[in-house]
């Protein structure tokens, strides 16, 4: 991978915030695979599980559609092999994390992933 996660981060905030579907489209290869819980609802027929740029521009353009007001800040960034994790709260404040995969630098595969319920700020997992 070769793309600076810091740099990337900011490029994907602000395309999001200025709603700029093309700029974020620019980061994704055109056989990209994407999963998310809002696209289950945005559109039912992917089942959650959209695949390739095409369909990514769909979903994101209906998304912003139904959430007008969207807007994304940044909490914390991780980097892996060839992986990076933007932590960030959305527009209603809830705490979402994108983990998306490239090959070179492009992303390949990305998965919207939500705070599950009771772990929210103060919340803890414990084993028994």
């Amino acid at each position: 991978m070769n793309v600076d996660a810091v740099a990337f981060t900011k490029q994907w905030v602000e395309a999001w915030n200025a709603h700029d579907i093309e700029a974020l489209l620019g980061h994704f290869h055109d056989d990209v695979v994407f999963t998310s819980p809002v696209a289950v609802e945005v559109v039912p027929e992917t089942d959650g599980v959209v695949r390739g740029k095409s369909a990514l521009r769909h979903y994101w353009a209906r998304a912003l559609q139904r959430i007008p007001h969207l807007r994304f800040v940044v909490t914390q960034v991780y980097q892996g092999i060839d992986t990076i994790v933007i932590a960030y709260r959305n527009q209603d404040g809830g705490l979402v994390s994108e983990v998306l995969r490239f090959r070179g630098d492009l992303v390949v595969e990305g998965h919207g992933t939500y705070l599950c319920d009771g772990l929210a700020l103060g919340g803890t997992l414990r084993a028994d």
